[in-house]
């Protein structure tokens, strides 16, 4: 690893300093929130606390979920239903993720941030979104952090924008033929391009099935090389991972699903410069971890479904290509002038 700068040195040691400072400001409700917790059931494991800039004081055990709130029970895919968790805690303005009690709140799992990472902020602007959905023919489900919670429930919350282009599908879902769609960054560009006007994105692989009056959407988004997590010791390239079904003689999807699928580096490299048709086509069958992160059934409409899945999809053109037929038009203008730059 090379050796950090000067400037770098003291960018981090700011954090460090922060960090102290708030974890000491915060002391009482620490030591009240670790009293509580003992109290209640009799927890003896060590709990650890953190502070981020863009979450405040967090409080981290492996179950805390469950050991601060025994009432809480995920369904047998790890996700919880968001109206039941409203039944018990409450949504702020300006702090979507986050569903607070007394002393303390639930967050929404850390896959929904930037690089899957803790100490980012939520990506825009799916999770926004997903807080806000007001229609009584969805049901909402979303993953938590189960080991996770923050501490600091009277602070203001963090939020953070930027630029989105929606997506508008017009076409009607019964026309769209069967089959498999890749789209790609353009292949003349560099790889800090790609890093910084495709959110890092290598393929959108995209799917579209038909069978007994349904028609089933299935989408992959491979991100490029570098974005990589560790679990439990081991590397895996994340994936995000899409699935809708749609009733062709209702006009509406009855169920919409978000999932990371976590490839191996062998798995990685077998997969994505193929389509999701892989294990049809092949003997080597590609079985991934998976982890389900949000789920809706009910009612859905195709601009709910379209607008959910350009969120969760964040930072992506990709998926505004394949709704729209082309770039959004900052994104034709800067790929112009790269291209004149480059002659």
């Amino acid at each position: 690893m090379a050796e950090l700068t000067d400037f770098q040195k003291e960018y981090f040691e700011s954090f460090r300093l922060e960090e102290e400072e708030q974890l000491a400001e915060n002391a009482t409700a620490i030591d009240a929130f670790k009293a509580n917790l003992k109290n209640a059931v009799g927890h003896d494991n060590d709990v650890h606390f953190n502070y981020y800039t863009t979450s405040g004081i967090i409080a981290t055990c492996a179950n805390l979920l469950q050991c601060l709130d025994g009432n809480l029970s995920p369904d047998k895919e790890g996700l919880y239903r968001l109206d039941v968790l409203l039944e018990s805690y409450e949504q702020r303005i300006f702090s979507p993720g986050y569903l607070f009690g007394k002393s303390f709140a639930l967050m929404a799992h850390h896959n929904f941030r930037r690089s899957f990472h803790q100490i980012n902020s939520f990506a825009p602007r799916f999770i926004e979104l997903f807080w806000n959905l007001n229609d009584n023919n969805i049901e909402r489900f979303i993953r938590l952090d189960d080991d996770k919670v923050k501490v600091d429930v009277d602070n203001y919350g963090y939020s953070e924008k930027d630029f989105w282009f929606g997506a508008r599908f017009i076409d009607e879902i019964a026309k769209i033929a069967d089959g498999t769609i890749k789209l790609r960054p353009p292949l003349d560009i560099k790889d800090h391009h790609i890093s910084f006007f495709f959110a890092d994105t290598y393929a959108l692989d995209i799917k579209w099935s038909t069978f007994k009056g349904i028609k089933t959407f299935y989408a992959e988004e491979i991100k490029t090389i570098s974005v990589k997590i560790s679990m439990n010791g081991a590397e895996f390239y994340p994936v995000r991972y899409l699935h809708a079904e749609y009733l062709l003689d209702e006009g509406y999807f009855r169920h919409f699903d978000g999932a990371i699928h976590f490839y191996t580096e062998e798995e990685y490299f077998m997969r994505r410069d193929t389509d999701l048709n892989f294990n049809e086509k092949n003997e080597s069958h590609i079985k991934t971890r998976s982890e389900k992160l949000f789920k809706m059934n009910g009612k859905i409409s195709i601009d709910t479904f379209m607008l959910f899945t350009s969120h969760f999809l964040a930072g992506n053109p990709l998926v505004f290509e394949y709704f729209e037929g082309k770039y959004p038009d900052y994104l034709v203008d800067k790929l112009q002038l790269i291209r004149e730059t480059n002659k």
